[in-house]
């Protein structure tokens, strides 16, 4: 279900515009559709107030908590059930906010991601986007929205354009905690700075190196990092938001000296922060995360050189529930297999750790089959 059709099915009990919005900042806040500052019988057209308990029941049906898996560090993992069935991971994070999933599956294929392991099932329609901000807010206040869950974004734009448009109006969240996560798309570059509401960014970049980057993310738009780093870069010039780098640790792939060097190249004197995030290790997958102490190396290294550097674990990490996980252990339990989008299956491509010393493509480099 997308907001317009819910608006829709609002007109049809006879709401205007105003009945729309009272009934939907009442959802967007998680209270009772008959409550709020007005009283209903005073306000509502009877055919309307009749039918809020069904509306309450089928915006509810937009999704369930199935389960919920608390962290060690205040986050919470909730597989969230569909109206149709079908589940999606959102995660309660510590300080206010939620990351919340826009599609079932993903297409881009992320080879150190369980979610891109299976494909593109189908997208979530943006009351469905706004359904799992409206989950988080019965359990705890939610000031910040990060669309970084499963899928990505820039592949059901209009149904995120939508949700954020919503939240960015008249759910009292501010524009720039909501976060636009991407692995870069043209059309998200040309689209976010035309909406009245206008999303912080945040660019999975993973690697200065087209030729890993398009290993690493094989069905992701084919753009170089530089050209990706300059289009983020007029767009924070745009909003005054930095631009959230998203750089996922693979020990022996993309932790070496010359990809810190390249980092510093490309990031230094633009408006930027370099989150680092070491990988939520996935079973049956090679990838491993560096050790601690090289991560805060890697770290160090870049604040010196200039550059804003976040050293960022995985929210709710010890409860092993990240990039699809929830999903996926649910779907073994059920001895049920999600299909790859339009059938075809997500090649795992095996990746071969680098020597920290060597240079990509060099003798101690990181062996990247085609």
């Amino acid at each position: 279900m997308r907001i317009e059709d819910l608006r829709q099915r609002l007109r049809a009990f006879g709401a205007g515009p105003g009945h729309q919005d009272h009934v939907l900042r009442q959802w967007l806040h998680a209270q009772p559709l008959e409550g709020g500052p007005r009283r209903p019988n005073a306000f509502l057209p009877k055919a309307l107030r009749q039918a809020l308990p069904q509306l309450a029941d089928e915006l509810a049906a937009l999704g369930r908590v199935r389960s919920e898996h608390p962290g060690a560090d205040g986050s919470a993992r909730l597989l969230v059930a569909l109206a149709d069935g079908q589940t999606v991971e959102s995660v309660l994070l510590p300080r206010d906010g939620v990351c919340v999933s826009t599609q079932v599956g993903c297409a881009v294929g992320c080879q150190f991601c369980m979610t891109g392991r299976s494909g593109l099932l189908r997208q979530l329609g943006s009351a469905e986007i706004v359904a799992q901000v409206v989950l988080a807010r019965a359990r705890r206040p939610v000031r910040k929205v990060v669309f970084m869950g499963m899928g990505e974004p820039a592949h059901n734009l209009d149904n995120v354009l939508e949700a954020i448009d919503l939240l960015g109006t008249m759910a009292g969240i501010g524009h720039k905690n909501l976060v636009f996560s991407t692995v870069g798309d043209l059309r998200v570059f040309e689209r976010l700075p035309l909406g009245r509401v206008r999303p912080a960014l945040a660019l999975s970049l993973h690697t200065t190196r087209a030729d890993l980057r398009a290993r690493l993310l094989p069905r992701a738009p084919r753009i170089d990092p530089a050209e990706l780093v300059a289009r983020a870069n007029h767009y924070a010039q745009i909003t005054g938001y930095p631009i959230q780098y998203q750089w996922t640790l693979l020990e022996g792939i993309n932790d070496t000296e010359e990809e810190l060097d390249a980092i510093v190249r490309l990031l230094r004197g633009h408006y930027a922060v370099m989150n680092m995030i070491p990988y939520n290790e996935v079973p049956g997958l090679a990838f491993r995360r560096p050790a601690r102490a090289r991560a805060v190396e890697i770290a160090r290294t870049l604040h010196r050189h200039g550059i804003l550097t976040k050293l960022r674990q995985s929210a709710g990490q010890d409860v092993d529930g990240g990039c699809g996980q929830l999903r996926a252990r649910a779907l073994d339990a059920e001895g049920a297999s999600a299909p790859a989008a339009d059938g075809v299956p997500v090649r795992v491509v095996p990746f071969a750790r680098a020597d920290r010393r060597g240079a990509a493509g060099a003798p101690g480099g990181p062996s990247v089959p085609a």
